[in-house]
């Protein structure tokens, strides 16, 4: 063995991992390449099945408040006949937005456009009051639309609000399968609006199911230290509003 091949294979980086050489990462690289093809062909048929899932017509009238005033669900749609919603955690009480749900938001704002041309209006609902929301958005420099679900019952019928009793009595989260630490939790919506103005819930997911919207963790997942997480108390703990974050590690 020469001394540049025990050089490829015995080398240990900071991390631990094994050093080789370009041929045999290559080959390395195709066997996961083969498992990745494999999960995205999966990925897709688990699309295909929430999307053959039966709809629930929704039969109570919501009535949010927003910055052009008082408006429906059927009002959220935009003239579009499909609709996303995400449950945004903040709170009457609270003083601002949850961090994680604000990570979220972060990536919402480049996608509005791009959706919109494939019939689909993206919403965000609180059960902050407005002006609670209007001066948090503000401060964030967020532009999309954000309702206040404030003194209806959208978001506890959607399993993202819930009350102490709920909360006393064990499992109430995600399809009641958990439970949540907080009254407010995150989720998503959809919904359809037919040519009548029917509207329809379609899908809604809970906990680590919309995680696919924080942009961040896609690109954590492919760098050597990962999400990085293993020693905080609890995984999102690291996360920050994003005109929180110290001048550490900024570009």
């Amino acid at each position: 063995m020469s001394k540049q091949t025990k050089t490829f294979e015995e080398q240990k980086d900071t991390l631990d991992h094994e050093i080789v050489s370009p041929e045999k990462w290559a080959a390395k690289r195709i066997e996961l390449l083969k498992k990745e093809k494999e999960f995205t062909r999966l990925g897709d048929q688990l699309s295909a099945e929430k999307r053959k899932l039966p709809w629930v017509r929704v039969g109570k009238e919501y009535v949010f408040d927003g910055p052009d005033g008082k408006e429906t669900l059927a009002d959220l749609f935009n003239g579009r006949s499909q609709l996303i919603v995400y449950h945004f955690m903040f709170g009457p009480e609270w003083e601002e937005g949850c961090q994680t749900c604000s990570l979220v938001a972060d990536n919402f704002d480049g996608n509005i456009v791009h959706l919109a041309h494939r019939d689909v209006t993206l919403a965000v609902v609180s059960r902050a009051r407005l002006p609670q929301i209007e001066a948090f958005k503000q401060r964030m420099g967020w532009r999309f639309k954000w309702v206040s679900a404030y003194g209806n019952d959208f978001n506890h019928d959607y399993g993202v609000s819930f009350t102490n009793e709920e909360m006393a009595n064990g499992n109430y989260y995600n399809y009641d399968t958990s439970g949540f630490p907080r009254e407010e939790a995150p989720g998503i919506s959809v919904f359809y609006k037919n040519e009548t103005g029917d509207v329809f819930h379609t899908y809604s997911s809970y906990a680590r199911g919309p995680e696919f919207l924080i942009g961040a963790y896609s690109y954590l997942d492919l760098v050597p230290k990962g999400r990085d997480e293993g020693a905080l108390p609890f995984t999102t703990a690291w996360i920050r509003h994003h005109d929180r974050y110290s001048d550490d590690n900024q570009p």
